[in-house]
C-alpha cells in the first residue's frame, strides 16, 4: 500500500517516521492524531525482529513439541510482517527471512511426523541457532528424507514468490525491463518447483535464491553485473 510515512502530531508538533516505528501514535505524547507529510510511498515492511531464544531454550530441555510450536509462531509472525518495501525503497532478500520461512515449514513437517530423528534434530538445532542471525544450513546439511528436502524447497519457493511480487510492484514505479525479464524467468522456475511439490535438487532452489538476491541487488544498487550473474545462474538450470 501507499502511505505518507512522515507524520506530524496534531497535539505537540513532534515529527516522526512511521516507516521506522510502525506506529501511528506520537512517540512523545502518545496522541494518535497526526498529519501525513510528503508524498505517499509504497510500504509493506513493519519493524520486526526474529528472536528464537525461547524456542532454543525449550529444545535444550528436550521439550520438542513446545519448541516446535514456539518456533512456528515466532517465524510465522516474522514472515507475515517482514515486507520488502520501506518508504518506497526496495529492501534486500535476506537470509533471515529465508531461514524463518524454512524453520516454520520444517517445524510443521516435524509436527506431522511426530518423531525427531538424529539427523532431523541436528538440522532443527542448526536452524534454531542460526535463523535469527541470518544463518542457513547448506543444502548438504538438509536430511536426505523427502519430507525435509521438500519442506525447504517449497518454503524457499514461496519466499521467492513473495519477494518477486513486491519487486514487481516496485518496478511499476521504477521500470527496468531487463530486471523484469529475469524475474519472469525466476517465476517460471518457481512454478515448476511448486508443481513438483518441492521434489527438486536443492542446488536448484539455492540457485533460484541466489538469482533472486542478484536481481534485488541489481535494482537497489543499479548493478548491471549482479543482473548478468543472475541471468547466468538461471541459464545453467
Amino acid at each position: 500500500m501507499r502511505i505518507r510515512g512522515e507524520r506530524e502530531c496534531w497535539d505537540c508538533g513532534r515529527q516522526w517516521s512511521y516507516y521506522e516505528t510502525g506506529s501511528v501514535s506520537c512517540p512523545d505524547c502518545g496522541s494518535i492524531g497526526s498529519t501525513g507529510l510528503g508524498d505517499r510511498e509504497r510500504h509493506t515492511a513493519d519493524p520486526v525482529e526474529l528472536d528464537l531464544s525461547p524456542a532454543r531454550q525449550l529444545a535444550g530441555q528436550e521439550r520438542w513439541e513446545a519448541a516446535l510450536e514456539e518456533a512456528i509462531e515466532r517465524c510465522g509472525e516474522y514472515v507475515r510482517r517482514q515486507g520488502f518495501l520501506r518508504g518506497g525503497e526496495l529492501l534486500a532478500f535476506e537470509d533471515t527471512y529465508l531461514a524463518a520461512a524454512e524453520l516454520r515449514a520444517v517445524a510443521r513437517q516435524q509436527q506431522r511426523d511426530l518423531r525427531v530423528g538424529d539427523d532431523e534434530e541436528i538440522y532443527l538445532l542448526a536452524l534454531l541457532r542460526g535463523a535469527d542471525i541470518g544463518e542457513r544450513p547448506s543444502p548438504g546439511e538438509v536430511p536426505a528424507t523427502e519430507a525435509m528436502r521438500s519442506a525447504r524447497a517449497l518454503a524457499y519457493a514461496k519466499a521467492i514468490k513473495e519477494y518477486r511480487s513486491e519487486v514487481s510492484a516496485y518496478l511499476g514505479d521504477h521500470p527496468n525491463p531487463e530486471a523484469a525479464s529475469v524475474l519472469g524467468t525466476v517465476a517460471e522456475h518457481v512454478k515448476r518447483v511448486q508443481a513438483l511439490d518441492g521434489d527438486v535438487d536443492l542446488r536448484t532452489i539455492e540457485a533460484l535464491v541466489d538469482a533472486t538476491k542478484g536481481v534485488g541487488r541489481a535494482i537497489r544498487e543499479d548493478n548491471e553485473g549482479a543482473l548478468a550473474a543472475a541471468r547466468d545462474r538461471l541459464g545453467r538450470l
